[in-house]
């Protein structure tokens, strides 16, 4: 436990954001993990439904700091990717 005011305070600031961020988190996992079963099921319109939740999912969380910028955009590229090659496909 913390003796110090500053680092009590510290700990306090840190328990908030760490419950803030999970709430980005999980989210962003499940709208990517959807996205990839749409991808995976076939259905086109469905799975660009899905894609472009979980880009924009991405997009909010690397907003927040909560994932770095190029690890969502890497994310969201190989979703795109994906995407084109099932509407090609189809």
């Amino acid at each position: 436990m913390a003796n110090l005011k500053s680092q009590i305070k510290r700990n306090r600031q840190n328990e908030k954001r760490r419950l803030r961020n999970r709430v980005y988190h999980g989210s962003t996992r499940i709208a990517i993990k959807n996205a990839r079963v749409a991808l995976e099921a076939g259905n086109v319109e469905e799975a660009r439904e899905a894609t472009m939740l979980a880009v924009s999912r991405l997009d909010k969380a690397a907003q927040k700091s909560v994932i770095h910028k190029k690890n969502a955009s890497r994310r969201k590229g190989r979703l795109m990717k994906k995407l084109a090659q099932l509407e090609k496909e189809a």
